[in-house]
């Protein structure tokens, strides 16, 4: 046996023989069992028992206290046990317990007294459709949302509710537009004066196809001489301006009193006019004129 064998030997079994009678399993496969150990190499007593395959490592099991230990020179793996300090909730962890007790109450739902009605009465028709299959669930499913879909039409399909809007001046306001013309007009009560632009709508429009045209939306809802009308309009011509003054006079009008606007409607004063001035094309004078063809 070499020094180098004979110190780790040392070292090993003077470690061993503090706990009392061990194994030692050497890196050849041979185990020695030793029973006492002295002060120097010369006191030991060794005795060969077997030999058989075990890792190259030297491991010292110790009989009283069955605690392992590892001499080796590659690293220890890590161990997957968990070691540190897990904490859990103080509660009764008992194994028979009541189920009652881990039941979570359902959140009470407030509805409106209406909508419980409605629930109600429905619960009522449909009573006999339920029988606990998934069948009836699926027909109870689709009878509500074809009722839900026929409700919403309903709704849809209602004209929205109008209502005044005149502002502290005791004013409606309407904005119009056609061609390339804008124009704003405001009515309230008076003796059915029209201005446009600060100017009498007489002295702005000299043709009498303009005249009526503004005027129309007052005789349609039989309201002349009874609203005082003012209108600033800029932009395009005078067929332009007069078109867009009659389309801000008939929403002030709405705006005003929303009786007069079925009458309006059916004269088309609140539609707006979509037309306008076609551009010009290559090879023409306008937009649909030819040039004059000279045949010499």
């Amino acid at each position: 046996m070499t020094s180098t064998m004979r110190g780790s030997l040392f070292s090993a079994l003077q470690r061993a023989t503090q706990r009392g009678p061990s194994i030692v399993s050497l890196r050849n496969g041979r185990e020695i069992s030793c029973s006492a150990w002295g002060q120097s190499n010369n006191q030991l007593t060794s005795q060969t028992t077997s030999t058989r395959c075990v890792s190259r490592a030297a491991i010292i099991n110790n009989d009283n206290t069955g605690v392992s230990r590892r001499f080796s020179s590659r690293p220890e793996k890590k161990s997957m046990l968990r070691l540190h300090a897990v904490t859990l909730k103080h509660s009764d962890y008992e194994d028979e317990l009541d189920e009652a007790r881990w039941d979570v109450p359902e959140e009470e739902t407030h509805l409106d007294p209406t909508d419980r009605r409605k629930m109600e009465e429905e619960e009522e028709a449909t009573w006999w459709l339920y029988d606990g299959t998934q069948e009836s669930r699926d027909v109870l499913a689709a009878m509500r949302k074809e009722e839900a879909q026929k409700a919403r039409w309903i709704k849809n399909s209602s004209p929205p509710v109008r209502v005044s809007e005149i502002d502290e001046r005791g004013r409606a306001y309407g904005r119009g537009s056609r061609k390339s013309a804008q124009a704003r007009v405001w009515i309230q009560p008076g003796e059915g004066e029209v201005v446009v632009n600060r100017q009498d709508f007489l002295t702005l429009f000299p043709r009498e196809y303009h005249r009526e045209h503004i005027l129309g939306p007052l005789v349609a809802s039989q309201t002349c001489g009874k609203f005082d009308v003012t209108a600033v309009v800029k932009g395009g011509g005078l067929t332009g301006q007069a078109g867009a003054i009659r389309l801000g006079l008939a929403r002030a009008l709405e705006k005003y009193n929303p009786d007069y606007r079925p009458p309006m409607k059916r004269h088309g004063f609140l539609t707006r006019d979509a037309r306008m001035v076609e551009r010009k094309k290559v090879g023409r004078v306008k937009a649909r004129k030819s040039p004059q063809w000279v045949r010499r």
